[in-house]
C-alpha cells in the first residue's frame, strides 16, 4: 500500500511532459518540438506581421530590414545575407525566411542549423495554405489559441463578403485585369490570394485561365492578349510596392494602352501590396479598400 501511495504522489508531482507538436515547411523539411520558441528571427513581413497580430510580439527578437521603423524598435534587424555569425549573436532559437531566401544563400541556414538554430522557409500559396500557415505560427510561438481565433475571424469576416459581393447582379460587378507586374504584362494566378481579395470585393477576373508561372501565384498574361481583350476590361487595378513599383501614369502611358477601356474611361488603380499578396488577415482591408475603388471610383 505504501508503494502504491508513493508512486502515486510521485505521478501527481512530476510535471507532465509536453505534447509534441510538428510543423513541415514549404520545401517539405518537418520539425517536431516540445516547447515553443522564444527567440524568433523572422526575415518576411507576413511572418512579423502575423506572430504581431498573434500577440507574439515578445518572442520575436529579429527583423527584417525592410520591416517599419515601428516594428524594429527593440529589436535586431537582420537579412538574408549576414553572415551566421550575427545571426548567432542574438541567439535566436528560429529562423523564419521564405523559399526564396532558402534557395539564394542556402549556406547561411545550413551554418544555422549546425549550431542548433531552427531554420523554415514557409510562403503559402492557397488560402486554404494560408490559414494552415497561421496556425503552425501559432504552435511555433506558443500562440496556438490566438491563431486558431485569428483563422476563425477571418474566415467568418471573408465568407459574409464573399456571400455580399456574390449577391450582386453579374451585370454590376466590373471585369478587372488584376497586375502584378507591370515590365512582363503578368497577372495573378487562379486560387492566389489576390484574386481571393479580387473575388470578396466583387470584382470579376479579366484572365481567369492565365497560366501560373512554375507553381507562382504570378501568371502570364502578355500585352497582346491583354490590348485583345481591353474593350472588355473596366477595371485596371495593379498592385503597388516593391514588388511592382509602378505608378498610373506610367500604365496610361503605356504605348496601345488606349485600347483598354479602362484606360480611357479613367479607371486605373493602385492597391498597396501588402494589402493583397502577403499572407496576413490585412487581406481583408484589402478586399475594402478594392470593393471602394471599384464601387465608388
Amino acid at each position: 500500500m505504501i508503494r502504491i501511495f508513493l508512486a502515486t504522489m510521485l505521478l501527481l508531482l512530476t510535471p507532465q511532459a509536453a505534447e509534441a507538436a510538428s510543423v513541415t515547411d514549404s520545401l517539405g523539411r518537418t520539425i517536431t518540438f516540445d516547447q515553443p520558441f522564444e527567440r524568433i528571427v523572422s526575415l518576411y513581413a507576413a511572418h512579423t506581421r502575423n506572430l504581431l497580430l498573434m500577440d507574439a510580439g515578445d518572442r520575436l527578437i529579429g527583423v527584417s530590414r525592410s520591416a517599419d521603423e515601428s516594428t524594429t524598435k527593440g529589436r535586431a534587424v537582420l537579412g538574408s545575407r549576414d553572415g551566421a555569425e550575427r545571426f548567432l549573436a542574438h541567439r535566436p532559437d528560429l529562423v523564419l525566411i521564405r523559399p526564396m531566401h532558402e534557395r539564394a544563400h542556402s549556406g547561411i541556414w545550413r551554418q544555422l542549423r549546425a549550431q542548433g538554430v531552427t531554420v523554415l522557409a514557409i510562403q503559402p500559396g492557397t488560402p486554404q495554405e494560408m490559414y494552415d500557415y497561421w496556425l503552425d505560427l501559432g504552435l511555433l510561438s506558443g500562440k496556438a489559441e490566438a491563431a486558431q481565433t485569428m483563422t476563425d475571424t477571418f474566415r467568418s469576416e471573408l465568407k459574409t463578403m464573399l456571400e455580399q459581393a456574390e449577391s450582386r447582379p453579374q451585370s454590376e460587378r466590373p471585369v478587372v485585369f488584376f497586375e502584378s507586374i507591370h515590365r512582363y504584362y503578368r497577372t495573378f494566378s487562379p486560387g492566389s490570394m489576390p484574386l481571393l481579395v479580387l473575388r470578396a470585393a466583387g470584382g470579376v477576373n479579366a484572365f481567369p485561365d492565365a497560366p501560373a508561372r512554375r507553381g507562382s501565384n504570378i501568371a502570364d498574361c502578355g500585352r497582346e492578349r491583354l490590348l485583345a481583350s481591353g474593350h472588355r476590361i473596366d477595371a485596371y487595378v495593379a498592385q503597388v510596392g516593391r514588388m511592382n513599383p509602378v505608378t498610373v501614369r506610367t500604365i496610361i502611358q503605356e504605348p496601345g494602352f488606349s485600347a483598354i477601356k479602362a484606360v480611357r474611361d479613367g479607371r486605373v488603380m493602385l492597391v498597396d501590396e501588402a494589402l493583397v499578396s502577403r499572407p496576413t488577415p490585412d487581406l481583408l482591408e484589402g478586399a475594402r479598400t478594392l470593393r471602394k475603388m471599384l464601387f465608388h471610383h
